[in-house]
């Protein structure tokens, strides 16, 4: 059986995302236990008869090795996913991912020392990178135009509520005595995977990867279950269809496909703009913020559970607040929640900056209790501000900059390079999410509270980029994209066209507009106005 419903398979397919949630909080949420500081403690402090739990953990720049041995892999993993996906097909390669997960997993759960536990996440990292690149591609190339925001946004979700279960879980065990307190966290981690690579096996394949590989009936059959119930005639099914055709038909007369094609001058505009989307969602420090909240809120004075259950909430804001981007995301576009949140991320990461600097003094040395990277203390009212503008910067983050730096690549590409270009946008998420992980811990310990105003300065940065770079997607096929690169339509002047393409996929439309007031058939270079559902791909493929 063959599930055909876009949002049971959004809900299988994104567990894989999910497993990058479950990393974060699995380290965020044990990383301040006295349990994992003792077993891998490297001190200054060290426990004695009369406080066992005097422990420093690892030192800043080993904890940072540590967690950024998981983004170090992801990178790794995104990279060599491209080619996994082009071979075997999407939902192989995430498989092939939960299969890796699961053994990166036994490590981690396993690990005798700090060497082991990097090597177990770095595993781990492997898998992630490759569900995290290809996961979106899958949904994209299954979802009708205007689900696709919403479905392929679910990945975010999923990383919220991976992150939010996780943590949960580790808190919980947080309170088990020796190491069962973090390695039994670390070994649950498997059963999303083990859920995800059998709950693959009832899901259809890409129908763009099968019509590339000459399935054209398989096509057929994917396109008329996931957009028809079934019916193969459904005028929407045969538009897509023609259009993935023409479009195969046109890739078959180019060169095989390299990560070079995506330097060349036609493709370079669109590799930047989807290198960048994944850069800037990490230099957003969203994800600095999930790993080392522990850290932030120990300065302002939270301490043991208190801080766990603190830092959890900012968890909980994800989660509400990414679902307001699954609803609205198609409508509100692309460009929209992009600017928009990166204008309040800055506004309160240098918020956070003045309360440290103004009201905030130095640590004692060595940190507060002896955790180096708390090198800053907060307290009072100023204290409670700075946790509300970090829960402030989550909520700015959510529903904006988490889904759509998901969304948003997948729908930049041509087929016949979309698997590579997505893994290449992927794996510089990795990269930047493994170089700051990294740098944190020691920027805590000798920059303290500038190292909001970096992420404030990226914040502004970005803003300035997607206003005169990044153009509106949302409300085309994946193969209108492709007509608007082709003409060159500056980025301020595209728009949303949601209720255009319900109107197509529902037949009721002929003809329709491209951003900047221009025809398909103009974009393509014909003379008249053609039906998009009669010359669609035709007219797409002579162009790109």
């Amino acid at each position: 059986m063959t599930i055909g419903n876009i949002y049971v398979i959004t809900a299988i397919a994104v567990v894989g995302g999910g497993l990058f949630g479950f990393d974060i909080s699995s380290m965020s949420a044990i990383l301040g236990t006295h349990q994992y500081k003792c077993y891998f403690n490297q001190g200054p402090n060290y426990p004695t008869k009369s406080d066992p739990t005097n422990c420093s953990g690892p030192k800043a720049d080993v904890q940072g090795g540590i967690t950024a041995s998981m983004p170090g892999g992801s990178f790794i993993g995104a990279l060599v996913s491209g080619f996994l996906s082009d071979i075997f097909g999407r939902k192989k390669s995430i498989q092939i991912g939960a299969v890796i997960w699961c053994i990166g997993s036994i490590i981690i759960c396993a690990s005798q020392d700090i060497a082991m536990l990097i090597v177990g996440r770095f595993i781990n990292g492997l898998s992630v990178g490759i569900c995290s690149a290809q996961v979106p591609v899958y949904v994209s190339e299954l979802a009708p135009p205007s689900k696709r925001g919403r479905v392929v946004g679910a990945q975010q979700w999923a990383i919220t509520w991976g992150i939010l279960i996780m943590f949960y879980i580790s808190y919980g065990c947080s309170y088990i005595n020796g190491t069962a307190a973090f390695r039994l966290p670390w070994g649950l981690q498997m059963i999303p995977a083990i859920f995800l690579f059998l709950g693959l096996f009832f899901l259809p394949e890409s129908p763009r990867w099968l019509a590339r590989n000459d399935r054209w009936e398989e096509c057929h059959d994917v396109l008329a279950l996931v957009h028809a119930k079934g019916d193969r005639s459904n005028v929407f099914v045969q538009r897509e269809l023609q259009e993935i055709r023409e479009m195969c038909e046109f890739e078959r007369n180019n060169a095989d496909v390299t990560y070079l094609e995506l330097f060349k001058p036609k493709m370079l505009n669109r590799t930047h703009i989807g290198v960048f989307t994944q850069i800037w969602s990490q230099l957003t420090g969203m994800n600095v913020m999930m790993y080392y909240i522990t850290y932030v809120f120990g300065m302002t004075g939270l301490t043991g559970s208190t801080n766990l259950i603190a830092s959890s909430i900012q968890y909980v804001i994800n989660v509400l607040m990414t679902i307001f981007a699954l609803i609205f995301i198609d409508r509100w576009g692309r460009r929209l929640p992009l600017l928009v949140g990166s204008t309040f991320m800055a506004i309160w990461m240098y918020a956070n900056a003045g309360l440290m600097a103004t009201y905030g003094h130095k640590a004692p040395p060595g940190g507060v209790d002896g955790v180096a990277e708390e090198s800053w203390q907060i307290s009072g009212a100023p204290g409670r501000a700075v946790i509300a503008c970090t829960y402030l910067f989550v909520a700015s983050f959510a529903p904006t900059w988490g889904p759509v730096s998901w969304i948003y690549p997948p729908e930049l590409y041509p087929l016949r390079v979309r698997g590579k270009a997505v893994a290449l946008c992927t794996s510089a998420n990795w990269i930047f999410n493994f170089a700051l992980s990294y740098f944190v811990p020691p920027a805590f310990v000798n920059i303290q509270w500038k190292t909001y105003i970096i992420f404030g300065v990226f914040l502004t940065v970005m803003t300035i980029h997607v206003f005169f770079c990044f153009p509106e997607t949302s409300g085309k096929t994946l193969e209108e994209v492709e007509t608007l690169f082709a003409k060159g339509v500056p980025a301020w002047r595209t728009k949303v066209q949601y209720g255009h393409i319900v109107a197509v996929e529902h037949g009721e439309v002929k003809e329709g507009m491209l951003d900047g007031g221009f025809s398909h058939a103009e974009v393509a270079g014909e003379e008249g106005g053609v039906p998009p559902e009669e010359k669609g791909g035709k007219a797409l493929g002579r162009e790109v």
